[in-house]
């Protein structure tokens, strides 16, 4: 085939249906009729190249087709099938001065059969035949016109079913292509029969669309004697699960019966005239499948042994996959979405030759249809030919764009033609319409292919990092944190505002991996106190923080600050887990981010966990440093007033008692003292000078577990005060709890041992007393300072203590008194819990009793 196609867009719809819904007919003379699977069907007229009118069914249109009398319209719905006749609609329609079309609305007035689930329709005649689908079979229904009015409802004259096999072939075909296919009805007459249409202007050798007269040798051979003397019209009927059924309509007793089988959806059913033998007489009846299979049954001539005549079925494959079809003549014209091919059935098909070599030649031609430079067709109508006797199609794109597509003259006509001049030019037109068609769809695909790359490099990382954290979870030994390459570390830090203290946390996300974290990730932080608040009711609740990102490179770090506690808030300490959530819709972009399985998929990767304890939460009044910070001016002078308007209580209430308020005792203080030997704090804090004198280096020894203890925490939380370290100079430092009440930490110089042993033989250690009016302050801050005190013991060496220096520290004898507490405060849980005349307060003292002494009486570490 020689020169390019010429396409000329006639408007564009700007549809979005699915291919298989789309369904392209010519109807009444120059009018075509289009359903996009909505309840809308268009009528555009292509002479005046306009949109007439809008039909708007109660339900989804699945199929039409047009009445004997070129007069009405019969559209199958969801609800049944309607029947109307455009032209009287159009003039009883008000007239618009404008250019837009008219919009019909179609009411159930209009309905004739009142069948739900209508897939098909097929017009023979008076006979209108619907197929539908049911749970377990496939339903023909024969209807006949009524006599009195064309849009009364039609009478069932017949119904034939077919049971549904496996819907593999249908699921399969459709995960390949992407598309839901419908039924095929179609309906062949013999050649020697005359048509069904009763107008006497149809040509015999011009059936409607549909219709197609078959040669009498092979309507014969497929469908029967019987059917061929009665000159019964035979539907053909193409399913989704690949079988081709026939049914004889004018024979009693008809069945509907399997022909053959494709094993894919049939797109497309039809008659191919590839022999010149009689006008309007097709040789061969052809059927295809959506995956490209073509199915060719011609009539086999007798050898020359005398053998008669038999129905020959050739089987094929063309590129696929198929998305419509028409024929015209000898060829066969289909689209696989990205390009619109010519398949010449005609090759091969000499009557002179054996079956056997025509046979093998039809299956070689299937092999290589020609191109005709046209893409993203999706529908197609019938073919027509214009004045210079090329052959036309209608079609539709994917964008939604009608066209019209005239072929070029075959080889012959094209050196006879008189016009070469003319021709050149249509020549470089359409070539230059097909480059850039081409040029658009190559970009297109480029785009496509760099966003597919740059998804699939973007899961990449996701996936590295995945592995990455998810290596050391998996694994026996795990990294230290400052080992690990992503990792938090925080800092806490009191601010005021709006007459309020408030405890901040500020968490610092660093990335020492070699990946950079992309779009799409958060950081999500939950903190979760570990007792329970007097403002919370008892119930212990937690908060959560998600923080998003992007690219975040190697080297790098975020940091984000969250609220963490109020003053006057107890509830300490508090988990803070890290965690790294990577949303998988910031893969895709566009509508293909907003699918609803899409929104809530993420992954979550945990990062490390932090613990803000009550030595991090601390607020110091009175440093004895030289710097003093705003926030402890501030609470001294709040202390400063409080304790002014507590003192004039206590003299207004001792005078109005006779003076016994001032002498009243003040409130209770419980203490609590962690003993750590020098040796210890020694060998894991490192002095600053170690040839300092004895009383100095005690000293020292003092300072720096004060200093390291308010300003090194372990677990990567530090505390932070304005962003300075704190300098301690003095072995007493004043502070104030989280819970508003003041603490005192003192630190000290004890030589533990027996009165009797020699002062070279006892242990220094260094007493780090705690004190405060607060039990829950007390028991928060002893909890800080023995996990702090659990990683000295992690980083110092083993060393194996004698006998005799045990026994000289009397450690034999502090370990007899934990034990002896341990029993006191199992036998009063277990009074308690039977009350066996011991009341609540009895048991409460007993406990707290306990509780101090225990306190008050440490076991030494060393």
């Amino acid at each position: 085939m020689e020169g390019r196609c010429a396409v000329d867009t006639l408007v564009e719809f700007g549809l979005s249906g699915t291919a298989c819904t789309q369904k392209l007919k010519c109807g009444f003379g120059t009018d075509v009729f289009l359903c996009t699977g909505s309840d809308e069907v268009y009528v555009f007229s292509t002479k005046k190249r306009k949109l007439k009118a809008v039909l708007q069914f109660p339900g989804s249109v699945s199929d039409l087709v047009e009445g004997q009398d070129k007069q009405l319209l019969y559209v199958a719905c969801s609800s049944g099938v309607y029947c109307v006749c455009l032209q009287s609609l159009l003039s009883s329609s008000p007239a618009d001065v404008s250019s837009s079309p008219a919009e019909l609305q179609i009411s159930s007035e209009f309905l004739v059969v009142p069948e739900e689930g209508v897939v098909s329709l097929l017009l023979v005649g008076s006979v209108l035949l619907t197929l539908s689908q049911r749970d377990t079979s496939w339903t023909l229904s024969l209807y006949s016109s009524p006599k009195q009015s064309a849009a009364s409802s039609w009478e069932v004259l017949s119904s034939f079913s077919l049971p549904i096999v496996s819907n593999v072939i249908h699921i399969d075909s459709e995960k390949k292509t992407g598309t839901r296919r419908s039924p095929v009805l179609t309906c062949v007459h013999s050649s020697d029969a005359t048509p069904s249409s009763p107008s006497s202007s149809s040509s015999e050798t011009t059936p409607s669309i549909g219709h197609f007269f078959l040669e009498s040798i092979l309507f014969k051979l497929l469908f029967g004697i019987d059917a061929a003397l009665a000159k019964s019209p035979v539907i053909l009927c193409g399913l989704p699960d690949g079988r081709l059924c026939y049914l004889p309509l004018r024979l009693p007793g008809s069945q509907l019966r399997v022909l053959h089988s494709l094993e894919q959806p049939v797109v497309f059913v039809g008659a191919s005239a590839v022999l010149e033998t009689g006008p309007g007489h097709a040789q061969c009846l052809v059927a295809v499948g959506e995956l490209g299979r073509v199915l060719l049954i011609k009539v086999n001539k007798g050898g020359s042994e005398g053998g008669g005549s038999t129905a020959g079925f050739i089987e094929g494959c063309v590129p696929g996959p198929v998305m419509c079809g028409c024929v015209d003549k000898g060829c066969f014209y289909y689209s696989t979405r990205s390009d619109l091919l010519v398949l010449d059935l005609s090759e091969g098909s000499c009557g002179r030759e054996r079956d056997e070599e025509a046979s093998s030649g039809t299956v070689a031609a299937l092999r290589s249809p020609t191109s005709l430079n046209v893409g993203r067709v999706v529908a197609l109508a019938e073919r027509t030919r214009n004045t210079a006797g090329e052959v036309q199609l209608l079609c539709l794109s994917v964008r939604g764009q009608l066209q019209r597509i005239t072929l070029p003259l075959g080889r012959e006509d094209a050196r006879s033609s008189s016009r070469p001049s003319t021709q050149a030019g249509r020549s470089i037109r359409d070539l230059l319409s097909a480059i850039g068609d081409v040029c658009e769809r190559a970009s297109a695909l480029k785009s496509a292919i760099k966003s597919k790359n740059q998804i699939l490099k973007h899961l990449n990382q996701v996936l590295n990092i995945s592995f990455l954290l998810t290596a050391d979870t998996n694994s026996e030994e795990h990294l230290p944190l400052q080992e690990k390459p992503l990792r938090c570390h925080a800092k806490t830090s009191w601010s005021r505002l709006l007459q309020k203290d408030s405890l901040s946390l500020t968490c610092v996300l660093d990335n020492s991996s070699p990946y950079v974290l992309e779009q799409g990730w958060t950081l999500s932080i939950t903190a979760i106190p570990l007792s329970y608040s007097p403002s919370t009711g008892g119930e212990r609740s937690s908060t959560n923080f998600s923080f998003p990102f992007q690219n975040l490179h190697p080297g790098e770090t975020l940091e984000v600050s969250l609220p963490l506690a109020s003053a006057g808030e107890a509830s300490f300490p508090v988990t803070v887990s890290c965690s790294l959530v990577f949303s998988l819709s910031s893969l895709l972009e566009g509508e293909a981010a907003k699918l609803p399985g899409l929104q809530s998929s993420c992954i979550s990767l945990p990062l490390n966990t932090l613990t803000v304890d009550w030595l991090h939460a601390l607020q110091v009044d009175s440093p004895t440093s030289t710097h003093k910070t705003v926030t402890s001016q501030s609470y001294t002078t709040t202390d400063t007033v409080r304790s002014f308007i507590n003192s004039r209580r206590i003299m207004c209430r001792g005078r109005g008692e006779g003076g016994e308020g001032a002498s009243k005792p003040e409130r209770d203080t419980y203490t609590a003292i962690v003993r750590v030997s020098s040796e210890l704090l020694r060998d894991t804090l490192v002095l600053k000078s170690s040839d300092l004198d004895p009383q100095v280096r005690q000293q020292n020894e003092c300072l720096l577990l004060l200093d390291w203890l308010l300003s090194d925490g372990p677990g990567g939380v530090k505390r932070g005060q304005h962003g300075d370290k704190i300098s301690v100079s003095s072995s007493v430092i004043q502070a104030r709890g989280p819970n508003r009440h003041p603490v005192k930490l003192t630190a000290k110089e004890v030589n533990v041992g027996e009165e009797n042993v020699r002062k070279e033989e006892s242990l220094t250690t260094v007493e780090l007393q705690i004190e405060s009016s607060s039990v829950a302050a007390v028991c928060g801050l002893h909890h800080a300072v023995l996990r702090r005190v659990q990683t000295l013991l992690q980083k110092a060496r083993h060393r194996a203590a004698s006998t005799q220096s045990v026994q000289s520290l009397a450690l034999r004898q502090a370990l007899q008194r934990a034990e002896h507490l341990l029993q006191q405060i199992q036998q009063s849980r277990v009074s308690g819990a039977f009350s066996g005349g011991v009341s609540a307060g009895q048991v409460t003292r007993s406990l707290l009793s306990a509780y101090r002494e225990l306190r008050e009486n440490p076991l030494l570490i060393i």
